[in-house]
């Protein structure tokens, strides 16, 4: 377990940038390929998939550096250094919502449809990046016995602990301990999150209500998120409360709210 895939020279491949890089191209493929049923250029997708990255990746470190302030406040230099880690999904998914409306705005297409199109996307890359965590060793979970997970969670067998190396934020936080690799649990969690949106994307009650495809997403990844949270030793917080937790209840009324509208938009 390490971060860098391979160095030649001064060029530099990680794997956390590499999973990113992955997740594009993979949302750009299969945007290309589900563009005719929305009736879009595939072309166009190029330009989508690229907007919703950048501002996703914005949204996902201004959200986290905000949110940690008290440390990059003292360390402004690294507020750029994302290779290291430190990106926050929730912020990311607000900077993702806000370029796809601003690119639905330019080419003049409702912004729930594209979002529509684009979340099977979103989780699928959310997996990809769950496993540069795991090789980052970041985003990481308690001991298996920890005192700080609620007592039902502390029967998992030891052969399901992973002991990070002490170089990685797990390390340090928990040297030689077996810990809960919370992050390939969430990996698989997002992995099956996106075969449910892809294999249910055309059903006609989805497919035939803008919205309702990224309400779905929602509902499904705030009690993913909510669950995983019950073991990440590195969560944000608001106050007493678990900043997922707080998030995660306003996605999911968001996202119940768009399930349940009846009002349907144009085709065309």
């Amino acid at each position: 377990m390490q971060p860098v895939l391979f160095q030649l020279g001064p060029l530099t491949v990680r794997y956390y940038g590499l999973m990113y890089v992955t997740a594009l191209l993979l949302a750009i493929a299969l945007l290309r390929y589900d563009a005719k049923r929305y009736a879009l250029s595939p072309e166009l997708m190029v330009d989508l998939a690229f907007y919703t990255f950048i501002a996703g990746i914005v949204g996902g470190r201004l959200y986290y550096v905000i949110l940690r302030w008290d440390y990059y406040g003292a360390n402004l230099w690294k507020i750029l250094a994302i290779w290291e880690g430190g990106m926050a999904i929730h912020g990311g998914l607000i900077g993702g919502i806000i370029g796809i409306c601003w690119f639905a705005r330019v080419i003049k297409i409702p912004a729930l449809r594209l979002a529509d199109m684009v979340v099977p996307m979103v989780s699928l890359g959310h997996a990809f990046g769950r496993f540069g965590n795991f090789m980052n060793g970041d985003a990481h979970g308690y001991p298996l016995r920890s005192q700080w997970l609620p007592e039902w969670l502390r029967h998992f067998p030891g052969w399901m602990g992973v002991t990070f190396p002490l170089w990685s934020p797990a390390g340090r936080q928990f040297p030689n301990q077996p810990l809960h690799p919370v992050m390939l649990y969430e990996l698989v969690l997002n992995l099956c999150g996106f075969c449910l949106l892809w294999g249910v994307r055309k059903r006609p009650l989805l497919a035939n209500t803008p919205g309702r495809l990224l309400g779905l997403y929602l509902i499904y990844y705030a009690a993913v998120r909510s669950f995983t949270s019950l073991f990440r030793a590195d969560d944000l917080y608001l106050g007493p409360f678990r900043m997922p937790h707080v998030i995660s209840v306003v996605m999911a009324l968001i996202g119940l709210f768009l399930l349940c509208r009846r009002r349907r938009i144009p085709a065309a």
